[in-house]
């Protein structure tokens, strides 16, 4: 029987209704909205408002990217294995917008127990949260090659989602603290749980209003098909170069941007006293969005992969201008606004990208594991790097003797410096380079569409 993706002949010009368009970005509002007010300000929560220490806290986030090293492969197979009139991804917008948001609330609730009650509550909600936004975020990408195959599409459709994640950073960065001050009356432990419901509502509301109107191909279909076994879909993987080389590159770029996102509220508390500027700044870098937007048309010029090294470059450029501005405000917020165009570009192109890993893996094995493939290259990427980008910085900086709520010394300054500035623009160097060895496989795409096309006539 023919695979679902290749049951209809992609061309150029195919197009979405604008509803199943402007849906899917709604998906990545929803998502973005919760997951980065918690992957932005969770860290901040923990220590200087629930109290618990920098080390722990940095131990519970590591332990959170562990459980992902499992949960993302397990939700990608689960997808592989999913039937239902919805078609596979689909479902999955129905099933968990609920638990998700409840429990991503419930990760900036402290409950008046022991320190030792706190951190283990403190652990078990956040990977409860984790594991669910795993669940919604797997299908998130890997819907993408099911809604449509014309390469085209893909991009414009990928340029909808990563608009629609702006927007989410956007309303969350600029309403995120202002809401704690306002809903929590000066008291920041009531703020941020009740900020944190606000956000757990308008991202479940989102996610249903896109489950509403996005489709899949043939989705009537998928119950008749046969479930791919479990060893099959990791056979997916073997010999999958252009996976590979994007998980790598990806895996890296998340590790810099949440590092850099986690530490940029220290940076403008300690070494600018200037925490007022957090909600401007934060809100700034979604000028990128414009950038996200043009993708399609830089592609008319430049090849994806081209596209996506010159955001990885320009992220890193920008980060060692803003260690140049010190405490020139404007110079600062110009070359932050750089640096997130840079990383803002190079976050949209994976989602954009690995649906032709996903083809190649078919063409190369003859297996299609969209939901693994796509469940380690998009998820486990974000969120194992997310991981690992906030424990780096909580022990860096309690390295360099970080004390929270305290005047911080020369040596804490420097440390709160290199996890925020040098670290991330090192990282977002060393991510294009697996991006070096992919050229080759890009310039295969068009051959690789009319090979699968062939086999299905």
């Amino acid at each position: 029987m023919s695979s679902l993706i290749e049951s209809t002949q992609p061309s150029d010009s195919d197009s979405l209704p604008l509803i199943q368009r402007i849906s899917y970005g709604a998906l990545d509002v929803a998502g973005n909205l919760l997951y980065c007010f918690g992957s932005t300000y969770i860290l901040y929560f923990y220590t200087d408002v629930a109290g618990i220490s920098l080390a722990i806290a940095g131990i519970i986030l590591l332990l959170a990217r562990i459980v992902d090293g499992i949960d993302a492969p397990v939700w990608g197979v689960i997808i592989d294995k999913t039937r239902s009139r919805y078609g596979k991804c689909r479902p999955w917008f129905l099933w968990l917008p609920l638990p998700f948001a409840v429990f991503s609330a419930l990760s900036f609730w402290s409950p008046d127990i022991s320190m030792t009650g706190k951190a283990i509550y403190a652990a078990i909600s956040y990977m409860l949260a984790s594991i669910l936004f795993t669940g919604l975020n797997t299908p998130l990408s890997a819907i993408l090659p099911l809604m449509t195959l014309s390469p085209k599409e893909r991009l414009i459709l990928n340029s909808y989602r990563m608009t629609g994640g702006q927007i989410g950073v956007l309303l969350m960065n600029a309403t995120a603290l202002p809401l704690v001050a306002f809903l929590g009356n000066g008291n920041d432990k009531t703020g941020f749980i009740y900020t944190a419901i606000t956000f757990a509502v308008i991202s479940c509301a989102l996610t249903l209003f896109a489950f509403k109107n996005i489709r899949e191909l043939d989705a009537g279909k998928i119950q008749q098909q046969p479930r791919l076994p479990m060893i099959k879909s990791f056979s997916a993987m073997k010999g999958n170069w252009p996976w590979i080389l994007m998980v790598l590159a990806n895996l890296i770029f998340w590790i810099a941007l949440q590092q850099r996102a986690t530490t940029i509220v220290y940076y403008l508390t300690w070494n600018l006293d200037r925490k007022d500027l957090v909600p401007l700044i934060n809100s700034l870098a979604t000028l990128q969005i414009l950038f996200i937007i043009a993708i399609p048309f830089f592609s008319k010029f430049l090849s994806k992969t081209w596209i996506w090294i010159s955001g990885l470059l320009v992220a890193a450029f920008g980060g060692v201008l803003m260690w140049f501005a010190a405490d020139n405000i404007p110079f600062l917020i110009a070359a932050w606004v750089l640096a997130n165009i840079g990383s803002g570009i190079a976050c949209s192109m994976p989602f954009a990208m690995l649906g032709f890993a996903v083809d190649y893996g078919k063409w190369r094995t003859g297996i299609r594991a969209t939901g693994v493939l796509i469940a380690f290259g998009s998820t486990f990427c974000i969120k194992m790097g997310s991981g690992i980008g906030t424990a780096f910085a909580a022990w860096i900086m309690n390295s360099f003797g970080y004390v929270p709520n305290h005047a911080q010394t020369a040596d804490s300054l420097t440390g709160i410096t290199c996890a925020f500035i040098w670290l991330p623009a090192l990282l977002f160097a060393l991510a294009a380079l697996p991006l070096l060895f992919f050229r080759r496989y890009e310039a295969m795409e068009s051959r690789i569409q009319q090979d699968l096309l062939s086999d299905t006539h």
